[in-house]
C-alpha cells in the first residue's frame, strides 16, 4: 500500500498544488490524504488521487470558489462539465458587466475634459403609453418620456403599481429645471438609489413578493446612459437594424446563458417569467453609455410587449410608423391583438436635430 503513496511534496509537485494548498484542502474537506502517519502527522496521497488534485488545481485557475469546487469533484464527470460551463457563463456575464461600467467611466470621464463646443446637440421627440392589457385585473407597469428621462418599470406582486410609480416617480427629478448637475453616472447613481428607496417604502409589509423592474435612459445631448434591471428592454433601431441594448435579468436567459436552454424553449418553460434581478438594495443595476445618432429610434417597453411581439415585428412597427406616438399605439395594439396576456408599456424616442424639432 505503502508503495503507492507519495508524500505530501512529491504529490503537490505531481498535482502542480503547493503543499500548503493540500493542508487547505484538507481542511475544508475538499482533497483527504490517503494515510496521515499517526506518530509524525505527515500526511501521504494515493497516486490515483492525482486527477481529482489536477481537477482543483484548474478550477482553482478559472476562480471558482472552494465551495463549488467541493460540489463539482462530487460530480459524475458529465454533470460536473455542466456545472463548469454554468460557472463560467456566469463569469462571462460579469465580466461584461463590468466592462460595460469600466468603458462608461472611460468615456464620461474622457467627455469630460474636451470641450463640447463644436459638438452638435441633438433633441428628441418621445412618446409614452401603459395599457392595460385584456386579460389582468389591473395595470402594475408605469411608462415616462420627458425631454431628458425615458422610463418603463414592471410592477409585480400586491403592491406591483404603487412600486413601479415609486421608482418612476424617484427617477423623475433627473427631468425638471431643478435636476442635480454633475456627472452622469453618480447622477443615475444617486437616482437609482432614490428609487430603490421608494420602491421599498412602497411595498413595505409585502417583503419579496412585491417590486418592480426598471429601464430607463438619461438624455444628455448628445449621449443616453441607461440604467437597467429586470425583464423590461430597451432597443434602438437605427439604419434599419433592431438591437437590443439590455440583457433579461430572468432565470431563463441565464439558463440560456450557460447552455442549459435554447431560446425556443425558453418561450415556454415554466419559470419564463421568474426574475433573478429587480430593483432592491441589494442587486446591481446594468449601467452603461449609449452613443446617439441622428435619425435613431429608441424603444424601452415592458415584457407585455416583448413575451409575445418578437422581434422582427417589433422593427416592422418601428420602421413604419412615421411619430413616436403613431409607434406607442401601434406596438400597443399589436400585443393586444396577440392575445394581451400582460400589462404593456412603451416609450418610444426619436433622436433629431435642433431644427427638426
Amino acid at each position: 500500500m505503502r508503495e503507492n503513496m507519495l508524500t505530501i511534496g512529491a504529490f503537490a509537485k505531481a498535482a502542480r498544488l503547493s503543499p500548503k494548498a493540500l493542508r487547505l484542502y484538507d481542511e475544508l474537506d475538499l482533497l483527504k490524504p490517503g494515510r496521515v502517519d499517526p506518530d509524525t502527522g505527515y500526511r501521504y496521497y494515493a497516486v490515483a488521487q492525482l486527477e481529482r488534485a489536477r481537477l482543483v488545481a484548474w478550477l482553482r485557475r478559472l476562480g471558482m470558489p472552494l465551495a463549488r469546487i467541493r460540489q463539482v469533484c462530487a460530480l459524475r464527470p458529465a454533470d460536473a462539465a455542466r456545472e463548469i460551463r454554468a460557472y463560467w457563463a456566469r463569469v462571462e456575464t460579469e465580466t461584461a458587466a463590468r466592462r460595460d461600467l469600466a468603458e462608461f467611466l472611460v468615456e464620461e470621464l474622457s467627455a469630460a475634459s474636451v470641450s463640447r463646443k463644436d459638438t452638435t446637440m441633438l433633441e428628441l421627440r418621445y412618446c409614452a403609453h401603459s395599457d392595460r392589457g385584456l386579460v389582468r385585473p389591473a395595470n402594475q407597469d408605469t411608462a415616462y418620456a420627458g425631454s431628458r428621462l425615458l422610463a418603463v418599470a414592471d410592477g409585480f406582486g400586491p403592491t406591483g403599481h404603487p412600486a413601479s410609480s415609486a421608482a418612476i416617480d424617484a427617477l423623475r427629478i433627473l427631468d425638471t429645471p431643478e435636476a442635480p448637475t454633475g456627472n452622469v453616472l453618480n447622477l443615475l447613481d444617486d437616482a437609482v438609489r432614490g428609487a430603490t428607496d421608494a420602491v421599498h417604502d412602497a411595498v413595505a409589509g409585502d417583503g419579496e413578493d412585491a417590486g418592480t423592474t426598471l429601464t430607463a435612459l438619461l438624455w444628455t445631448g448628445s449621449r443616453l446612459a441607461l440604467v437597467h434591471i429586470g425583464d423590461s428592454r430597451a432597443y434602438v433601431l437605427r439604419g434599419g437594424g433592431l438591437f437590443r441594448i439590455t440583457d433579461d435579468h430572468t432565470v431563463v436567459q441565464s439558463m440560456i446563458d450557460e447552455g442549459r436552454l435554447t431560446p425556443e424553449e425558453a418561450a415556454t418553460h415554466p419559470q419564463r417569467m421568474l426574475l433573478l434581478k429587480a430593483l432592491t438594495p441589494t442587486a446591481t443595476p446594468d449601467l452603461r453609455l449609449q452613443d446617439a445618432e441622428p435619425g435613431d429610434r429608441y424603444l424601452l417597453c415592458s415584457d407585455g410587449l416583448s413575451r409575445v411581439i418578437p422581434d422582427p415585428q417589433i422593427r416592422h412597427l418601428l420602421t413604419s410608423t412615421p411619430t413616436p406616438d403613431t409607434a406607442v399605439h401601434a406596438l400597443i395594439a399589436a400585443a393586444n391583438e396577440a392575445g394581451g396576456p400582460d400589462n404593456v408599456s412603451c416609450v418610444v424616442a426619436d433622436v433629431v436635430g435642433p431644427s427638426a424639432a
